[in-house]
């Protein structure tokens, strides 16, 4: 007789009290070049690929958690939630409304715009770095136009792609239609009709969104010859109707099917803060283009932590909406069960605006996942900084300080500290168990999902023109069966039990965004790829819950390491709690988004102001808070009865 099956307790029955963190221990080979060749002729053979996968497999316990294991629990084949309570201090937009209006309605949550904090007298602004409301008032004060900024972009683009080695941000990139979308909203400008506050802001969309004219590729060399673009995606024409200008395609790890960000086909995007390492993905290209400032926001797709990751890694902000808030339709991967669309931004503010302009559910998604309404945090209530003090955030210890350095989750504890410190947060331990479960769950779902949609072409003798990457990816996912895909289902019903469980005593989970900073390019992986497991397991150590049960999250930048890379802080909420993740993100990023340097004094603009009366906070409980981050912090601050001009905190 065979050795009985492992039985897992009834999710309802599991003792949180006798959990016990695992830290997880992926094995698979690191290859590039003719390693990675090799490795997937091996993959792909009829004789060696099936023993290969199967190995594969089971060094990493996916065999036994999937095949050789009782789940007393039903699937759940999307997510499902249970009603959400409102949140508090909101604006609702209205899912149905336009987005135009919706936009307008959304910059009444913002604090009022002043000019003289972001224009000095006499002086102009650098071209970087500006928000949206930077450039609608430079555009309405006629100190410029967005006729002059797209030749700023165009020369950026230029500039990026020649250097050496090349920076390949766009995928598809067209001056003469850049300018002609440019030249079209400066003419409403000179004549008072801007559209929205979006008019004449540029936008730059992931290769996997149809952008009418552009080709979707994927990042492939073919996609776009057995599948035309017929018209905008949803989300591209909510931008379009608002007056965005559209930057072009951006480039991507090939399909999404990978969170590093190489690309063979038409070069890896590089981190702008550190151009030998990767910028993330797999929403490399949009994350490249924000941080080097030739736009204040582009769109991505998050499916595997692909919005997150990137804007990590590359210093920005990056929202992943729950599953459903916003319209996929037009998108390459719109049938999946964990992928949304969402913004990538150079700060908080635009992601609310741009999330304002592009969210809104499909029908079907009405129907089935009854989403609460759509709605975004009144950031100038007087009651924001009493709603702030309320918020509990969990905190799980030993799967927070699971990074390859501390200097990661020091500094995102650091960050939440002094967040509690200034409104009165409280942060609460709580236990998430079978991590580890919910890891293989999501491999499967997202990877028979992709596979599903990729294997009419691979079986049609478009295999060999996918990357060596892409194909060692479909090769293990061609091996999952529909055992492994109920099972999965069935584990994230359990892991869904468990976040409904903890959001019933805090309101937000805090995480560091990844588990590493940015990972160096491998030289010998700039031409036929790489395969490193490892590293994507670290990258994606914190963000699979927003996937496999589509919650809300958000990235926001709190640091840098010692080599001057940058650091994210992860926040997960409850389903369509957006606003409330929106409104925490905010407050971190007033606190934590001023490090210009870690080697240079460089003095942050008049915008960088900071009030310590509602910080409720004098600066040497900043300095106890920060004794341990290794950079200098320059601010401009205002006290109320200590005032000083330039407060530099020497750590």
């Amino acid at each position: 007789m065979g050795k009985p099956p492992r039985a897992m307790t009834p999710v309802e029955e599991v003792d949180l009290s006798a959990v016990r963190y695992q830290s997880p221990s992926l094995q698979a080979p690191h290859l590039t070049g003719f390693s990675l060749r090799a490795f997937v002729w091996l993959m792909e053979s009829p004789l060696f690929g099936r023993l290969l996968t199967s190995v594969l497999k089971s060094q990493n316990n996916i065999t036994r958690m999937l095949q050789d294991t009782v789940i007393p629990e039903r699937p759940m084949y999307l997510p499902e939630y249970p009603p959400q309570e409102p949140e508090q201090g909101v604006l609702l937009l209205g899912d149905d409304r336009d987005p135009v209006d919706r936009v307008e309605e959304a910059l009444h949550c913002l604090p009022p715009y002043d000019p003289s904090l972001r224009w000095p007298a006499g002086d102009k602004p650098p071209f970087l770095y500006w928000k949206i409301r930077d450039f609608a008032h430079a555009y309405r004060s006629g100190i410029t136009t967005p006729s002059v900024v797209a030749e700023h972009i165009i020369a950026g683009v230029e500039e990026w792609s020649n250097k050496k080695p090349p920076m390949p941000m766009l995928v598809y990139f067209n001056a003469d239609d850049l300018r002609k979308q440019a030249e079209a909203s400066t003419k409403r400008f000179q004549q008072g009709n801007p559209i929205s506050i979006l008019d004449g802001i540029f936008i730059a969309i992931k290769d996997d969104i149809d952008c009418f004219p552009y080709p979707s590729k994927g990042a492939t060399t073919f996609f776009d010859k057995i599948r035309s673009v017929e018209k905008d995606a949803v989300c591209v024409a909510r931008l379009r109707k608002c007056g965005v200008l559209f930057i072009g395609k951006a480039n991507m790890h090939e399909l999404g099917l990978g969170v590093t960000g190489n690309n063979p086909n038409y070069g890896t995007a590089r981190n702008p803060h550190s151009i030998d390492r990767y910028t993330g993905g797999s929403s490399s290209g949009p994350a490249a283009l924000v941080s080097s400032g030739l736009c204040s926001a582009a769109i991505g797709t998050d499916g595997g932590g692909s919005v997150r990751i990137p804007s990590s890694l590359c210093g920005i902000i990056g929202l992943k909406t729950t599953y459903g808030r916003t319209d996929m339709t037009g998108a390459l991967c719109d049938c999946g069960t964990v992928e949304v669309a969402s913004p990538l931004a150079a700060s908080v503010e635009d992601a609310l605006l741009v999330y304002s302009a592009i969210a809104g559910s499909r029908p079907m998604d009405k129907l089935t996942l009854r989403p609460s309404p759509l709605c975004v945090p009144n950031l100038v209530s007087p009651d924001n900084n009493n709603i702030l003090g309320s918020v509990k955030i969990g905190k799980y210890t030993e799967w927070f300080h699971d990074v390859s350095d501390r200097d990661i989750s020091n500094t995102c504890e650091d960050a939440l500290n002094l967040l509690c410190s200034s409104f009165g947060c409280q942060i609460e331990e709580i236990i998430l168990p079978e991590l580890e479960e919910m890891r293989t769950a999501h491999v499967v779902s997202i990877g028979t999902e992709s596979f599903c949609d990729l294997n009419p072409h691979y079986r049609a003798g478009k295999r060999t023109e996918f990357t060596l990457d892409t194909r060692t990816s479909l090769a293990l996912f061609g091996s999952f069966t529909s055992t492994d895909y109920v099972a999965s289902q069935r584990i994230r019903r359990r892991i869904m039990y468990y976040h409904n469980e903890a959001f019933k005593k805090v309101d937000v989970i805090a995480t560091p965004t990844t588990g590493i900073t940015a990972p160096e390019i491998p030289q010998s992986s700039l031409k036929l790829g790489e395969s490193n497991y490892v590293v994507s397991a670290y990258l994606m150590r914190f963000v699979i819950a927003g996937n496999l049960l589509g919650l809300p999250a958000i990235t926001v930048p709190v640091g840098h390491d010692k080599q001057g890379l940058p650091i994210g802080l992860q926040l997960i909420g409850r389903p369509w709690g957006e606003a409330s993740l929106l409104r925490v993100a905010s407050a971190i990023e007033v606190l934590c988004n001023y490090i210009i340097n870690i080697k240079y004094r460089v003095w942050v603009s008049p915008a960088a102001s900071l009030d310590w009366t509602v910080l409720s906070m004098n600066p040497d409980e900043y300095l106890n808070i920060f004794k341990t981050v290794h950079y200098i912090w320059p601010f401009h601050c205002k006290f109320t009865s200590n005032s000083c001009e330039n407060l530099y905190i020497f750590l």
